[in-house]
């Protein structure tokens, strides 16, 4: 008798986006893996999405809240209906391909540290190019401002193949992330404060910091939309991601390095919202300066004793020890591949 793939199961939050799911939501259910299982949870919409769902697609599992948790709380509360021993974080703007999801499941069973993979991820309307959302694997610099193989800032790459090779991350996108269950059972899931942006960065690093690994997984890739929720520029797009990026450094560095990184980052922010003033933009000036204002007020309760203290008793730096904003505006670093590679710790 053959062994049985474990079980996984795909966790889809939707708010209110029923084109999205007439496109991509089919390819997904059309996933060929043995030993799986979908769960739709719904934020309370209104525009037919669960209707649509159980017409066409009986057999999927659907729950549904009654009000607008948001991606974190979305997940969070589906996360304790899911048997599977992975649980994947998928949008609703994301197709698949048939067989795209042995490959993360097989990163997974070559080690029990590793907590969680992602696949490529690349542009649904143009699949030759990386998309922004996670790319080919995630990383941060010393002053935490995220990027990926394929994406620095909003320059993205044409896919040649060159990120083919799996390797460690400091980051997967929560655009689509496998996970290990038995690891979120440890340190805990989402932070729920984050609402959305930057929390699947906070949980990859609180897994590092409980001595687990993260992966990407380029033999599988899937095709992202983007922009679903909010698109770039929106004002609550740039404060959640000013904010929340201000807050998971909080909570993950240790306070010296914490203040240095502060320091840091106030200077190169306050140019990012002087740049925005001047040309034009003055809600994502407004969005900066709320974004830090708000921060400062809230940090005091974000330290990293409100979810598992103690299983967080490693100090995990970021992984890429330059800074990226040098590297790409003054040194003229437009590529993830010639960045140096003695900076990646």
């Amino acid at each position: 008798m053959a062994d049985v793939r474990p079980r996984v199961s795909i966790i889809v939050v939707t708010w209110n986006a029923l084109p999205l799911l007439k496109q991509c939501f089919p390819s997904v259910v059309a996933t060929d893996y043995e030993n799986l299982e979908i769960i739709l949870a719904d934020n309370a919409s209104d525009d037919g999405s669960t209707e649509w769902i159980r017409r066409h697609f009986p057999d999927i599992r659907v729950l549904r809240y009654t009000e607008n948790t948001m991606f974190c709380r979305g997940n969070n509360e589906a996360i304790p209906h899911a048997t599977g021993k992975y649980v994947l974080l998928l949008n609703n703007d994301v197709a698949v391909p048939p067989g795209w999801l042995d490959p993360l499941v097989d990163e997974l069973e070559t080690c029990e540290d590793i907590a969680a993979v992602q696949p490529k991820v690349l542009q649904y309307e143009d699949r030759s190019m990386f998309e922004y959302a996670g790319a080919s694997g995630g990383f941060m610099d010393r002053l935490g401002y995220p990027f990926a193989r394929g994406r620095i800032f909003f320059r993205l790459e044409k896919d040649c193949g060159q990120y083919d090779e799996p390797c460690d991350i400091f980051w997967g996108t929560g655009a689509a992330l496998l996970l290990r269950r038995s690891a979120l059972d440890k340190v805990g899931l989402l932070d729920e404060r984050f609402e959305m942006h930057m929390e699947e960065i906070d949980l990859c690093w609180r897994l590092q910091r409980a001595g687990y690994r993260i992966r990407v997984q380029p033999a599988s890739e899937v095709y992202h939309i983007g922009g679903g929720s909010l698109r770039r520029g929106n004002p609550r797009k740039v404060y959640l991601t000013f904010r929340n990026n201000l807050l998971m450094l909080y909570k993950n560095l240790p306070e010296p390095e914490w203040k240095r990184v502060f320091a840091a980052r106030c200077a190169l922010d306050a140019a990012a919202a002087a740049r925005a003033l001047a040309s034009g933009r003055p809600t994502e000036y407004t969005a900066i300066m709320r974004a830090y204002t708000d921060a400062h007020r809230m940090k005091d309760s974000w330290n990293c004793g409100t979810i598992r203290p103690e299983t967080l008793s490693e100090t995990v730096l970021p992984s890429y020890r330059n800074s990226i904003v040098i590297d790409y505006f003054v040194r003229g670093r437009r590529r993830f591949d010639v960045l140096p590679k003695k900076a990646f710790v």
